[in-house]
């Protein structure tokens, strides 16, 4: 099966946002090749490296908010 990446980088950002501590900091656990596209999209800072987690940026985290109220939120 086809998946489309857009949407997988979408859901990733939301899973991402779950996991926000330090205002803009989340817990790198997602797939290494999902993170590097985010990184290309510039949602969030460079996650190579030794840290345990990665920055959102401005734009990153208002649309990774945006993504988890569209995937998880509560309706109705």
């Amino acid at each position: 099966m086809a998946y489309d990446d857009s949407k997988i980088d979408e859901a990733a950002l939301a899973l991402l946002f779950l996991t926000l501590h330090s205002e803009f900091r989340a817990w790198k656990a997602v797939d290494w090749e999902v993170m590097g596209r985010l990184h290309e999209k510039g949602w969030i800072t460079n996650p190579v490296g030794k840290t345990k987690s990665v920055m959102f940026t401005d734009e990153g985290l208002e649309k990774a908010q945006l993504f988890a109220e569209k995937l998880f939120g509560k309706h109705g």
